[in-house]
């Protein structure tokens, strides 16, 4: 995420010409939020792409660092952390594809979109958490991709909308707006 520049611009009094108008006049903040779904889902897909590549960093690693004269990966605890993380991720893309699926037959759903973008981000959160525990010391050292997989990670609950206002989304979309069971 170091390579991904992110800047503040202002615009004060600033005129766009009438030939320059996207959509209709006073609909862009409604059309922005449209966006907002294909952007989720995109958000999702690199949520994944981390959490596959911690898991793959980790698998490897598992099978190669020895511990007491085997591998980690013949101890329990190691194998149920990276059955958990592949099953997370799998989750995470089944849920990334059928919203993506959903906006590619025009039937763009909100909440599926909130849904699967707050689930592969806190997946692949916990997919990076464990692949820095799986490599142990060698988590925090930059020679090793599980840091970086760590670090980069964290936008992805952030963008597009944070963990909070997907929650916010999915229970509107549950509850109605008004807060109240519809």
């Amino acid at each position: 995420m170091r390579a991904s520049d992110t800047a503040e611009i202002i615009f004060e009094s600033c005129r766009i010409p009438q030939e320059n108008l996207l959509g209709a006049e006073g609909e862009g903040f409604i059309n922005c939020l449209r966006v907002l779904d294909g952007g989720r889902i995109g958000l999702g897909a690199l949520a994944v792409g981390i959490a596959l590549g911690a898991f793959e960093a980790s698998l490897n690693y598992a099978k190669e660092r020895k511990q007491f004269g085997k591998p980690i990966a013949s101890f329990q605890a190691m194998q149920w952390k990276l059955a958990t993380m592949k099953m997370e991720i799998d989750a995470a893309r089944w849920l990334i594809y059928q919203a993506a699926e959903r906006i590619d037959r025009g039937q763009p759903d909100s909440r599926l979109c909130s849904i699967a973008k707050l689930y592969s981000s806190e997946a692949a959160v916990r997919a990076t958490n464990e692949a820095v525990q799986i490599h142990g010391g060698y988590g925090f050292i930059k020679d090793y991709p599980a840091e970086k997989f760590y670090r980069d990670v964290k936008v992805c609950t952030i963008g597009e909308g944070t963990s909070e206002i997907q929650r916010l989304i999915i229970a509107r979309h549950l509850l109605g707006k008004s807060g109240e069971k519809t």
